[in-house]
């Protein structure tokens, strides 16, 4: 049987990968699956986990209070060598864009250890945005064998940098595999304050979290949010604050007295899933929230300078805003006062995939290493 290690640390992470595990476990007579988690987000982790009914096979635990990403990749790098030596995987995988990423596509190849790479060839071609996932991503490029692309763009940035043909595969993004199995019209809200949204009044959703958008981007993207509320009273909506102490601080301070304003600890991921069902219109810096909305029909406004995910904005179920005030909210007006181009938004064909991009990758895995 092939040995395929998964490796993984955050929430992201786990919610792309854990169709593929599936599809592995669901093929036992050709793999062995294993997984190993880096913990890089240890509560927002082990929801995921607990959702699709996944157990780790071994646990870095490696989250600590104000680790930086320099932190975050020597400890994977110390703990995850060793453990490669001792079970020898016939390949890695790995998933997305974080340190863990990097990391762990860094200690196979010192270990000569074939790596895989699902969600390959994403770039915005800024080194620095978003910072420090375009650069993991680049990397991974260069240490991974067999690269897992989930548009057409994506593979053709990969051929564009020279990845050889042969070991790029075009298989629709795992993210729309997570959300087609998850997603139920008859969903009831668990949490109280979920379950007390007015069902008659619209809901604006927003996540913002990213490292570049700290300090005064964040504070203009507040900023644009108030404006919104107090142009349109009838809106309802709901930020789960991320549990960084920048992102925390600067969100609570300048929007808890927003009428209709709903400040949520993060939830899981089935209660956010239909949230975003729940939804008229999303902003988000989010790279899967871009891919989700859109599979769901919910315009997406993308809280940055540029997105690594064009084609959305290509299709036209995404816009990118930014974090200037003055912009996010004349789309968003728009999008709120304009039948015709809400509906321009929401029926525009989502380019991220069919739900089957699991089983290609199993596939494509078998081909390569059976």
């Amino acid at each position: 049987m092939i040995r395929v290690l998964s490796v993984f640390g955050t929430r992201p992470e786990a919610i792309k990968m854990a169709p593929v595990v599936r599809a592995l476990q669901q093929s036992p007579g050709r793999f062995e699956s294993l997984i190993c988690v880096t913990a890089q987000h240890r509560a927002m982790l082990d929801q995921v986990l607990q959702v699709f009914g996944l157990h780790t096979d071994h646990d870095l635990d490696l989250m600590t209070a104000a680790q930086s990403p320099a932190d975050v990749a020597a400890r994977v790098l110390e703990g995850l060598s060793p453990l490669l030596r001792k079970i020898r995987p016939d390949v890695l995988l790995v998933q997305g864009d974080t340190m863990t990423t990097f990391a762990a596509a860094f200690a196979a190849y010192l270990e000569r250890i074939p790596s895989g790479h699902v969600e390959a060839g994403l770039r915005t071609g800024d080194r620095y945005q978003p910072f420090p996932e375009e650069m993991n991503r680049v990397l991974t490029t260069r240490l991974a064998s067999i690269h897992f692309a989930p548009t057409a763009q994506a593979r053709d940035a990969l051929l564009n940098e020279g990845v050889p043909p042969s070991d790029v595969y075009l298989t629709g993004n795992t993210v729309i595999d997570a959300l087609l199995q998850t997603v139920r019209k008859d969903y009831s809200f668990r949490s109280p304050q979920l379950a007390a949204l007015d069902p008659n009044r619209r809901l604006v959703l927003i996540t913002t979290h990213r490292r570049e958008s700290f300090g005064a981007p964040l504070r203009s993207t507040c900023a644009a949010i108030r404006e919104l509320a107090t142009r349109h009273p009838d809106l309802q909506f709901v930020l789960p604050v991320h549990p960084n102490p920048e992102v925390k601080r600067t969100v609570e301070r300048l929007l808890c007295d927003i009428p209709g304003m709903h400040l949520i600890d993060p939830v899981d991921y089935i209660e956010f899933v239909h949230l975003m069902n729940r939804a008229f219109l999303v902003l988000t810096d989010s790279g899967g929230v871009q891919e989700e909305a859109p599979s769901l029909g919910k315009p997406v406004l993308v809280l940055r300078e540029v997105t690594e995910r064009p084609e959305g904005v290509d299709a036209g179920t995404a816009v990118v805003v930014g974090t200037d005030q003055e912009r996010i909210v004349r789309v968003a007006d728009e999008l709120l006062t304009s039948p015709a181009a809400y509906e321009r938004m929401a029926n525009a064909v989502n380019p991220y995939g069919d739900g089957q991009a699991s089983g290609r990758i199993v596939n494509a895995l078998a081909e390569r290493f059976g």
